[in-house]
C-alpha cells in the first residue's frame, strides 16, 4: 500500500490539489490525503498540534509558521499567484466591473453580496469596500460566510454577487465568473508549500513539494484560476 502525506491546504488551490494528487500518485508518488480551510483557520490548527506533512498556506501564513518553528524553512517553494474576483448565478448578466467606477456601481446595485470573514479574500473586500466609501451600504445587506464557498450563496438565491479567489468561485457548479477584481485595486495572493516540521516522512514531503513547484503542473493551476 502507498505511503500517505497529509496535506492541510488553503480553499483556493482545492481544485488544484484534487487534480494533481492522483496525477502524483499514478506516477509512483505517495497518495495524498488533504484537508482545506482558510488559512488563518489553517494557522490555528496548526498551532494548536495538528498533525500534518506539508502545508499549503499564503506566503504570509506560511512564513509566520516557519519563523514559529513549525514549517521547516528551508524548502518552503511558492506555488501560484491568484487574484480575487466575481461570479453570479449562471445565466444572469454580467455586470460591468472593469472600472473602479463600474465596480463601485455593481456592488451597489446589487441585492446582497456574498463574501467570506477569514478568506485573504474577505479581507481583501472588506478594505476594499471601505476604500470604496460603500462599506456600510455592502454590509448591511451582505452574506457573510464564516467559511466555505461564497459562490454557493449564488446557487440558494442569498446573493446575488460572490467575491473570493478565482479559484475557489470555479470550485461551485452554477455560477459563472464575471472576472478579476481590477488589478490595480487588488495586490494578488501568493499561496506557497511547505513540510511541517514534525513530519516523520521528511524525503516523502520533500518530493511532493518538488513536484508542486515543478513546471508540469503548471497547466493544472492555470485550468483551476491560479497563475504558476
Amino acid at each position: 500500500m502507498a505511503e500517505t502525506l497529509r496535506v492541510l491546504s488553503t480553499l483556493a488551490l482545492r481544485g488544484a490539489v484534487h487534480s494533481l494528487a492522483g496525477r502524483y500518485e499514478a506516477a509512483g508518488g505517495a497518495r495524498v490525503e488533504a484537508d482545506f480551510a482558510p488559512t488563518l483557520a489553517l494557522l490555528d490548527r496548526l498551532r494548536g498540534g495538528e498533525g500534518a506533512d506539508v502545508v499549503i498556506l499564503t506566503r504570509e501564513g506560511l512564513d509566520e509558521m516557519a519563523r514559529e518553528g513549525r514549517v521547516v524553512a528551508d524548502g518552503c517553494v511558492d506555488l501560484a499567484r491568484s487574484y480575487v474576483g466575481l461570479a453570479v448565478k449562471a445565466g444572469l448578466a454580467h455586470p460591468d466591473i472593469a472600472t473602479e467606477p463600474a465596480l463601485r456601481a455593481a456592488l451597489l446595485a446589487a441585492r446582497s453580496v456574498a463574501f467570506s470573514r477569514i478568506g485573504a479574500s474577505g479581507i481583501l473586500f472588506a478594505q476594499l469596500i471601505e476604500r470604496l466609501g460603500i462599506a456600510s451600504e455592502i454590509n448591511a445587506r451582505a452574506c457573510i460566510i464564516p467559511s466555505g464557498f461564497t459562490a454557493e450563496r449564488l446557487v440558494t438565491g442569498e446573493a446575488d454577487l460572490a467575491v473570493q479567489q478565482i479559484s475557489e468561485l470555479k470550485q461551485v457548479a452554477g455560477v459563472e465568473i464575471v472576472g478579476p477584481i481590477p488589478r490595480e485595486l487588488q495586490t494578488p495572493a501568493v499561496f506557497s508549500a511547505g513540510r511541517v516540521a514534525a513530519s516523520s516522512k521528511a524525503a516523502q514531503s520533500d518530493r511532493l513539494l518538488r513536484f508542486l513547484a515543478s513546471s508540469e503542473v503548471a497547466p493544472v493551476l492555470r485550468e483551476s484560476g491560479l497563475e504558476p
